[in-house]
C-alpha cells in the first residue's frame, strides 16, 4: 500500500509502466467536468472510474481485495477514512467474484485519512475499506484507476 500527495506520484512510476501511465493520466486530465462513470485509458489493462458517494459508518462497509487489478484511489473532492490491513489468512465473508474482481472480508483495520489531493495505491495483498465517514457523513468525488496486475 502507498498513501501520498499527488505531487509526489512521480516517485512511484518505477513500480511499472502501467502505474506510470495511470499517474500520467491523472496529471494530464481535467476531472472537474467529467461525469461519474468508466473511462478507458488502455483497454482492459488500465481504466478509470469517477465515483461520487456519501461516506458511511464502518458497520455498513467491509474490507475488500482484488486479484486482477491494483487500485489507485485519488480523492478529487472531500475526505474519507479508509480502513486498511494486510491480506493474511482471513476467511472471506463474501466469496471472490471473478466478474467484478473483488472478495470481501471482516477484520480489524487501521484507518488512513484520504483527502482531496491525496491518493492510495492498493495491491492485491492490501485489504481496504474505502468510504468511511470522518465524524459526519460527507460527499466524496473520487477517481479510481484500475491497473491490471
Amino acid at each position: 500500500m502507498i498513501v501520498d500527495k499527488i505531487e509526489n506520484s512521480g516517485i512511484y512510476t518505477q513500480a511499472g509502466t502501467r502505474i506510470a501511465t495511470a499517474f500520467k493520466y491523472i496529471h494530464a486530465t481535467d476531472f472537474s467536468e467529467m461525469l461519474p462513470g468508466k473511462y478507458e485509458i488502455d483497454g482492459d489493462d488500465i481504466f478509470a472510474i469517477i465515483s461520487e458517494y456519501e461516506t458511511k459508518d464502518i458497520a455498513e462497509c467491509a474490507l475488500e481485495a482484488h486479484r486482477k487489478y491494483i487500485d489507485i484511489q485519488y480523492v478529487l473532492e472531500g475526505a474519507e477514512f479508509i480502513g486498511v490491513t494486510s491480506l493474511k489468512k482471513q476467511v472471506p465473508v463474501k466469496a471472490y467474484s471473478e466478474e467484478d474482481d473483488y472478495v470481501l472480508f471482516a477484520d480489524d483495520s487501521s484507518m488512513v485519512m484520504l483527502e482531496a489531493g491525496r491518493f492510495a495505491v492498493f495491491f492485491p495483498e492490501d485489504l481496504h475499506m474505502p468510504g468511511l465517514k470522518n465524524g459526519n457523513k460527507a460527499k466524496i468525488r473520487k477517481l479510481i484507476i484500475k491497473v491490471k496486475v
